[in-house]
């Protein structure tokens, strides 16, 4: 539900603003979505204690050089009660950015170190299997294998040593 209302702002959002500005809004609405790790910060944008107004000036007060469009739409969010959904508006407003320049992230989880030249491979692969550019991050795992994530594509390719062996098992099971 939260990102079906998120959405909307979003949409509204890209509606109004270039190319440009869509990047340096989703910079600073990152940055305010940081700060909502830190659970004083989380505590006062969402406490029913704090008013809209006292909300809306608090997070305002970090923008001091924030253009009117963004400042009129933190206002919006704010005197609609909006101001916790800035984690999934950043996070859907990141994903259209991607969506327009049909570049994407994606996490490789690994048991080992894979070399640049793997790393390359993967993209490339995956790039003539999507045709957009995605770039790969490495996280080391204590899984027997690889495993390929693009969120934001739906892409998830997991090559296990135990599944191939299962498999292999299981073919020549069946063959007898």
């Amino acid at each position: 539900m939260e990102e079906l209302i998120a959405r909307r702002y979003v949409n509204a959002l890209v509606d109004v603003t270039s190319s440009e500005q869509r990047v340096a809004y989703s910079e600073v609405l990152s940055a305010i979505a940081d700060l909502f790790t830190d659970t004083k910060v989380q505590e006062r944008l969402t406490s029913p204690l704090v008013s809209a107004e006292d909300k809306t000036s608090f997070v305002l007060d970090g923008l001091k050089d924030a253009d009117s469009n963004l400042t009129n739409f933190i206002k919006i969010l704010g005197e609609n009660g909006r101001l916790d959904l800035i984690p999934t508006i950043a996070k859907s407003l990141n994903q259209e950015l991607q969506k327009e320049s049909n570049e994407y992230e994606g996490v490789v989880t690994a048991g080992h170190e894979l070399g640049a030249t793997e790393l390359e491979d993967l993209q490339n692969s995956l790039k003539k299997y999507t045709g957009s550019t995605i770039s790969l991050t490495q996280e080391k795992s204590d899984i027997d294998g690889i495993k390929v994530t693009v969120e934001d594509l739906g892409i998830e390719v997991n090559f296990s040593k135990q599944r191939v062996k299962e498999q292999l098992i299981d073919f020549i099971t069946k063959s007898l």
